[in-house]
Protein backbone atom coordinates (compact mmCIF):
# COMPACT_ATOMS: atom_id res chain seq x y z
CA UNK A 1 0.00 0.00 0.00
CA UNK A 2 1.52 3.37 -0.97
CA UNK A 3 1.17 6.32 1.50
CA UNK A 4 -1.01 9.80 0.93
CA UNK A 5 1.30 10.93 -1.72
CA UNK A 6 1.37 7.91 -3.73
CA UNK A 7 5.39 7.67 -3.42
CA UNK A 8 5.90 5.06 -1.05
CA UNK A 9 4.75 2.63 1.36
CA UNK A 10 2.14 4.39 3.89
CA UNK A 11 4.62 3.53 7.17
CA UNK A 12 3.05 5.02 11.01
CA UNK A 13 5.47 6.93 13.40
CA UNK A 14 5.99 6.39 16.64
CA UNK A 15 2.64 8.36 17.82
CA UNK A 16 0.61 6.35 15.29
CA UNK A 17 0.21 9.02 12.52
CA UNK A 18 2.10 9.21 9.10
CA UNK A 19 6.04 8.82 9.35
CA UNK A 20 7.63 12.37 8.04
CA UNK A 21 10.40 10.43 5.57
CA UNK A 22 12.37 13.73 5.68
CA UNK A 23 12.44 13.84 9.05
CA UNK A 24 13.55 10.28 9.61
CA UNK A 25 16.40 10.58 7.19
CA UNK A 26 17.87 13.58 8.62
CA UNK A 27 17.85 12.17 12.07
CA UNK A 28 19.57 8.74 10.25
CA UNK A 29 22.26 11.27 8.70
CA UNK A 30 22.64 12.77 12.03
CA UNK A 31 23.13 9.62 13.82
CA UNK A 32 25.26 8.02 10.78
CA UNK A 33 27.68 11.46 11.57
CA UNK A 34 27.68 11.05 15.03
CA UNK A 35 28.50 7.23 15.01
CA UNK A 36 29.71 6.07 12.05
CA UNK A 37 31.55 8.97 10.47
CA UNK A 38 29.19 9.78 8.03
CA UNK A 39 28.76 12.92 6.97
CA UNK A 40 27.42 15.81 8.28
CA UNK A 41 24.11 16.34 7.08
CA UNK A 42 23.08 20.10 6.28
CA UNK A 43 21.54 22.74 9.23
CA UNK A 44 23.66 21.30 11.39
CA UNK A 45 26.44 22.77 13.77
CA UNK A 46 30.14 21.06 13.48
CA UNK A 47 31.21 21.95 16.75
CA UNK A 48 28.15 20.61 17.97
CA UNK A 49 27.98 17.41 16.35
CA UNK A 50 31.56 17.01 16.58
CA UNK A 51 30.86 17.25 20.53
CA UNK A 52 28.71 14.83 20.52
CA UNK A 53 30.63 12.50 18.41
CA UNK A 54 33.32 12.33 21.04
CA UNK A 55 30.81 11.92 23.70
CA UNK A 56 29.40 8.98 22.23
CA UNK A 57 33.26 7.05 21.30
CA UNK A 58 34.06 7.73 25.24
CA UNK A 59 31.36 5.89 26.14
CA UNK A 60 31.28 3.05 24.09
CA UNK A 61 35.58 2.95 24.91
CA UNK A 62 34.20 3.10 28.71
CA UNK A 63 31.73 0.01 27.86
CA UNK A 64 34.49 -1.78 25.58
CA UNK A 65 36.70 -1.50 28.66
CA UNK A 66 33.99 -3.12 30.95
CA UNK A 67 33.56 -5.72 28.77
CA UNK A 68 37.39 -6.72 27.90
CA UNK A 69 39.31 -5.05 31.22
CA UNK A 70 43.02 -6.54 29.95
CA UNK A 71 42.34 -4.85 26.64
CA UNK A 72 41.55 -1.58 28.13
CA UNK A 73 44.59 -2.05 30.52
CA UNK A 74 47.08 -2.70 28.27
CA UNK A 75 46.90 0.61 26.77
CA UNK A 76 46.75 2.35 29.87
CA UNK A 77 45.98 6.27 29.48
CA UNK A 78 45.80 5.93 25.98
CA UNK A 79 42.47 3.83 25.78
CA UNK A 80 40.14 6.32 24.75
CA UNK A 81 42.21 8.01 22.40
CA UNK A 82 43.89 4.85 20.40
CA UNK A 83 39.73 3.39 20.43
CA UNK A 84 38.28 6.10 19.84
CA UNK A 85 40.78 6.69 16.51
CA UNK A 86 39.49 3.23 15.54
CA UNK A 87 35.80 3.07 16.21
CA UNK A 88 35.28 7.07 14.96
CA UNK A 89 33.78 5.63 11.34
CA UNK A 90 32.66 2.36 12.70
CA UNK A 91 29.37 1.78 13.97
CA UNK A 92 29.50 0.11 17.36
CA UNK A 93 28.21 -3.65 17.02
CA UNK A 94 27.82 -3.88 20.94
CA UNK A 95 30.75 -3.67 23.42
CA UNK A 96 31.81 -7.19 23.66
CA UNK A 97 32.11 -7.62 19.83
CA UNK A 98 33.81 -3.89 19.49
CA UNK A 99 36.15 -5.48 21.88
CA UNK A 100 36.91 -8.05 20.15
CA UNK A 101 37.17 -6.14 16.30
CA UNK A 102 39.32 -4.27 18.13
CA UNK A 103 41.60 -7.00 20.17
CA UNK A 104 41.78 -8.18 16.62
CA UNK A 105 42.80 -5.56 14.74
CA UNK A 106 45.43 -4.47 17.44
CA UNK A 107 46.68 -8.17 18.62
CA UNK A 108 50.33 -7.74 17.53
CA UNK A 109 50.92 -4.38 20.25
CA UNK A 110 48.58 -6.51 23.02
CA UNK A 111 50.20 -6.65 26.25
CA UNK A 112 50.45 -10.81 27.74
CA UNK A 113 47.35 -9.89 29.56
CA UNK A 114 45.07 -8.34 26.98
CA UNK A 115 46.26 -11.21 24.19
CA UNK A 116 45.36 -14.13 26.92
CA UNK A 117 41.95 -12.37 27.41
CA UNK A 118 41.92 -12.19 23.43
CA UNK A 119 42.98 -16.25 22.99
CA UNK A 120 40.95 -17.44 25.90
CA UNK A 121 37.50 -15.64 24.52
CA UNK A 122 38.60 -17.11 20.97
CA UNK A 123 38.54 -20.52 22.16
CA UNK A 124 34.84 -20.14 23.86
CA UNK A 125 33.26 -18.32 20.85
CA UNK A 126 33.57 -18.47 16.96
CA UNK A 127 33.48 -15.29 15.45
CA UNK A 128 33.87 -14.26 11.73
CA UNK A 129 33.67 -10.47 12.35
CA UNK A 130 30.23 -10.26 10.62
CA UNK A 131 27.79 -12.53 12.33
CA UNK A 132 26.96 -13.03 16.07
CA UNK A 133 29.41 -14.65 18.06
CA UNK A 134 28.36 -18.52 18.67
CA UNK A 135 29.88 -21.04 21.25
CA UNK A 136 32.55 -23.71 20.02
CA UNK A 137 32.08 -26.85 21.40
CA UNK A 138 36.10 -27.74 21.46
CA UNK A 139 39.30 -25.36 20.35
CA UNK A 140 43.07 -25.25 20.92
CA UNK A 141 44.35 -21.64 21.07
CA UNK A 142 48.11 -20.24 22.03
CA UNK A 143 48.07 -17.57 25.08
CA UNK A 144 51.27 -16.06 26.53
CA UNK A 145 53.04 -19.32 27.86
CA UNK A 146 51.33 -22.56 27.06
CA UNK A 147 47.83 -23.49 25.30
CA UNK A 148 44.22 -22.50 26.14
CA UNK A 149 42.31 -25.84 24.96
CA UNK A 150 38.30 -25.57 25.38
CA UNK A 151 36.35 -28.66 25.54
CA UNK A 152 32.32 -28.44 25.97
CA UNK A 153 32.59 -25.01 27.55
CA UNK A 154 35.48 -25.93 29.98
CA UNK A 155 39.01 -23.93 29.35
CA UNK A 156 41.91 -25.10 30.57
CA UNK A 157 45.76 -23.01 30.35
CA UNK A 158 48.55 -25.83 29.82
CA UNK A 159 51.35 -24.22 30.68
CA UNK A 160 55.07 -25.97 30.18
CA UNK A 161 56.58 -27.38 33.45
CA UNK A 162 59.65 -24.66 35.07
CA UNK A 163 62.68 -26.78 34.85
CA UNK A 164 63.86 -27.58 38.51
Amino acid sequence: MTGPDGAGPDVAGPDGGPLDAGLAAAQEALVRAMTAGGPLPAGFDPGDVGAAARSILRKRAGEVARAWPLLAGSFGDGWNDAFARWAAERPTSGSVRDAWDFARDHRAGLSPSAARELALTEARWAYDGASAPRRRRAAVRRVPGGLAVQVLGRVRVLAPALPR
